[in-house]
């Protein structure tokens, strides 16, 4: 389960209100072509993708195991997040219609922050595009969204998604225990990033 960043913010309400309605209104199709808003529909396409564990393994909020009912569930729980203005799964197609990645976006708006996670199908992967659709992510999400702290976290052992999250700029601030849906837990590693330390860094 996501946990709010560790930096303690304090969102205005007009400020509280404006990420929510963001969530709930904006266009994902900015982040790039085949980026739909995740729905029942797409659950087959999900079940498919996650059920590689070298997709879904080092990520530790996905429920267990992975069914075509755990992840109606789970998508069902995220739109009813969406409405709410507190959370955004985002479905990637590919050029045939597959479902080849999905993000979820978790939001506190009250403290005008938010976490990314999320996996692209096994052949896609070390393809060298990675780092650019972090930044496109990141970007997306700062601007779109209007939070102004972000949070990440990666498996200590997931040194692909570590080198990719360093090189996006944010900051390492030690470790945290992630809460898997299931109350285990799972040590990762920790970062943060301001969107004025974005900005100052990346040209949007």
């Amino acid at each position: 389960m996501s946990a709010p960043p560790k930096t303690v913010l304090h969102a205005t309400e007009e400020e509280a209100e404006a990420i929510r309605q963001a969530v709930r209104t904006v266009d994902v199709s900015a982040l790039g072509p085949g980026r739909e808003r995740a729905d029942l529909h797409h659950v087959p396409g999900l079940v498919a993708l996650l059920s590689d564990e070298r997709v879904s393994g080092p990520i530790y909020d996905l429920p267990r195991p992975i069914t075509e009912e755990s992840i109606t569930r789970w998508v069902a729980e995220n739109q009813a997040q969406m409405l709410s203005g507190d959370a955004l799964l985002i479905v990637n197609l590919d050029d045939i219609g597959q479902v080849a990645g999905y993000s979820r976006i978790s939001v506190w708006p009250e403290r005008s922050s938010a976490e990314i996670a999320g996996a692209i199908r096994a052949d896609l992967q070390n393809m060298g595009q990675g780092g650019t659709g972090m930044i496109r992510s990141f970007s997306w999400i700062f601007e779109a969204l209007g939070v102004r702290l972000m949070c990440l976290t990666a498996a200590l052992d997931n040194v692909r998604s570590q080198k990719g999250i360093d090189a996006a700029g944010f900051r390492r601030m030690g470790e945290r225990e992630a809460v898997r849906p299931d109350g285990t837990t799972r040590r990762s590693v920790y970062w943060e990033m301001t969107r004025d330390e974005w900005r100052a860094r990346h040209t949007l």
